[in-house]
């Protein structure tokens, strides 16, 4: 079965060099995928013409405007011919089965919402990711889509994470938690205090509130937040990780030597050499899990389509992963599955909308 994912080719800090190339190192890679470059014709073809994508399964629709990284989401509706919007319409039409950007965050979710609306049932959409920890990594939601959440918002969330996580990632029963300043239940903000108490109430496999310092201790296989605080906590690791993989190197390198001098140093180094040597595909993995160009983007859950946002900085492998993760997606049957789940899971809306009573079905079931 072909896959088509539309690659939205202005998307990001390097467009279209980065996307391009990314596109074609994802067609490389996965013989089923058919990846449609959408964006400034001219200038896509340009950039096609500095590699070798002869026998490549790709096809190129113009797009004549873009939305830049810095431009409010209402460009969306005032650039009608853009290649986010002309993107989501062929996912709309059926054209195609998933879209990936690595543009503007806001504009992309703007977008979705405009051209494929929401899965009945969700009033909001979110940004998820797998956030690495010291057992099986959880999947961390809200992370940038948005900001200023109401507490039902937080539940929404929830239930979507534990379907994501259940049906497609493959993990039962998983655990929900809350992202806080404490562990406590009468800590954190008064949206935090209000879904800590509509999660309780939820009959999901809710533990109460994950500090900061706990979230890489697995304590939870779904975490909720605000998208700001979600997105802070990602860029966080991000910047920790890039550090102490520059520290790292600077003391394998530079430092040792400094200090001891060669002479010193060396017969300590030859000595070392095996253990060393097999540390290094360790320190490797462990900095591979790390590196979020492994993962290339996360999906917006929440929308009626797939769809895979990644970094405005990405890199061709980030890029790449994106695709793969778009892929990926659409073989498992992300969207359907969603459907599915949060039929048998009615979410919680507004205070004056629907009741968590299809939640807490769902909660005592799981438990039978």
């Amino acid at each position: 079965m072909t896959v088509r994912v539309v690659l939205d080719a202005m998307g990001g800090d390097h467009a279209p060099r980065v996307p391009v190339e990314g596109a074609l190192w994802a067609l490389r890679e996965i013989p089923e995928l058919h990846v449609i470059l959408v964006g400034q014709e001219e200038r896509i073809r340009a950039e096609l013409a500095r590699h070798s994508p002869k026998g490549l399964s790709f096809s190129i629709v113009h797009a004549s405007q873009v939305v830049e990284m810095h431009e409010r989401t209402i460009a969306v509706k005032t650039k009608r011919d853009s290649s986010m919007g002309v993107g989501m319409r062929l996912v709309r039409s059926g054209e195609a089965e998933a879209f990936v950007s690595m543009g503007n965050t806001g504009a992309v979710m703007a977008a979705a919402l405009f051209h494929l609306g929401r899965i009945p049932g969700i009033d909001r959409p979110a940004l998820a990711t797998v956030y690495p920890t010291a057992h099986r990594p959880c999947l961390l939601l809200d992370i940038g889509a948005n900001t200023d959440p109401q507490p039902w918002h937080l539940l929404q969330f929830a239930i979507m994470g534990v379907v994501y996580a259940e049906r497609v990632l493959g993990w039962p029963n998983p655990r929900v938690g809350i992202l806080s300043n404490g562990e406590e239940p009468g800590k954190g903000s008064i949206r935090v205090q209000e879904a800590y108490r509509l999660l309780q109430e939820s009959g999901l496999n809710f533990i109460g509130n994950v500090e900061g310092k706990d979230l890489s201790r697995g304590l939870a296989e779904v975490v909720v937040t605000d998208g700001f605080t979600g997105n802070v906590v990602i860029k966080h690791l991000e910047g920790t990780v890039s550090f102490l993989a520059r520290f790292l190197k600077a003391q394998l390198t530079d430092g040792a030597l400094d200090r001891l001098g060669l002479a010193l140093a060396l017969p300590g180094l030859i000595l070392a050499a095996p253990g060393l040597l097999c540390l290094l595909p360790s320190l490797r993995r462990v900095f591979q899990q790390l590196d979020y160009r492994e993962y290339g983007g996360a999906p917006l859950l929440g929308v009626n389509g797939v769809v895979v946002i990644g970094h405005g900085r990405s890199d061709a492998k980030a890029v790449k992963n994106a695709i793969r993760m778009a892929v990926r997606a659409v073989r498992e049957g992300m969207l359907e599955r969603i459907r599915e789940g949060l039929e048998s899971i009615p979410p919680a809306r507004s205070p004056h909308g629907a009741s968590v009573e299809g939640a807490r079905i769902q909660g005592q079931r799981q438990s039978c």
